[in-house]
């Protein structure tokens, strides 16, 4: 990976023509402010940003798939439509941002600051993907390719990060088929915990769930919102 100085950025910032995507894919971005600055349409894909400052940037329409932002501040970053899908986000300082419209896919948001973002019905992968009251069905696939059908009950504490996966502190196994449903079992063992087990007609349950929802390899009961999301895990 190349770095880049800021002068170098902004200059090619400034050459392109605006209805052009800036290549600026793999580069380093270090030690520099670029706060306020206008950086929309730009592909920053893989890059890493480390110390830089953002804050007020305009990024609206750029692609950050992958990105890296390591201690850099995104406070009232402009982030419309940006394509932000597996960006490393970890502690990062996002308060005020604009991400309306973004895609947030796959995007690692664990200790990140969140306070007053702005989001719309457009962005995608910020809201829960399980309904966020009720009781619902959800489910897991185990050991043996073996796939069990969970009753969420409403009183069940539940979360999903930027993934399709979800995690739920207490359910009950309905069926447990196998993949082809030709097969019915009595039980069936977790894919992480061997130790945990799943029996029909019985509740599951993990008492010290992780409510933190941006945290999704953690304590709690994964599980997909379709049978062909748990076949395909």
């Amino acid at each position: 990976m190349k770095e880049v100085l800021k002068t170098e950025l902004m200059e090619a910032v400034q050459g392109r023509r605006e209805e052009d995507l800036l290549n600026m894919q793999d580069i380093i971005l270090k030690n520099m402010d670029l706060a306020g600055c206008g950086l929309q349409k730009i592909d920053f894909s893989g890059t890493t940003f480390e110390n830089v400052c953002l804050m007020g940037t305009n990024l609206s329409g750029s692609k950050l798939k992958n990105a890296w932002f390591q201690e850099s501040s995104l406070r009232g970053a402009i982030l419309r439509n940006a394509d932000m899908e597996g960006c490393m986000l970890r502690r990062a300082d996002m308060r005020e941002c604009d991400i309306r419209g973004a895609n947030l896919f796959c995007a690692v948001l664990e200790k990140a600051n969140l306070g007053g973002v702005i989001s719309d019905e457009g962005t995608q992968h910020f809201r829960m993907h399980c309904p966020e009251q009720g009781a619902f069905v959800g489910y897991k696939k185990c050991c043996y390719d073996r796939i069990v059908e969970l009753l969420i009950p409403a009183d069940a504490k539940r979360s999903s990060a930027t993934l399709n996966t979800c995690r739920c502190s207490k359910a009950k196994v309905l069926i447990i088929k196998s993949v082809d449903c030709t097969k019915y079992y009595e039980e069936a063992w977790s894919l992480v915990n061997e130790n945990f087990v799943y029996r029909r007609g019985k509740w599951v349950e993990v008492p010290d769930f992780d409510e933190d929802r941006w945290n999704d390899s953690t304590t709690g009961i994964h599980f997909w919102m379709t049978r062909e999301e748990a076949i395909g895990y």
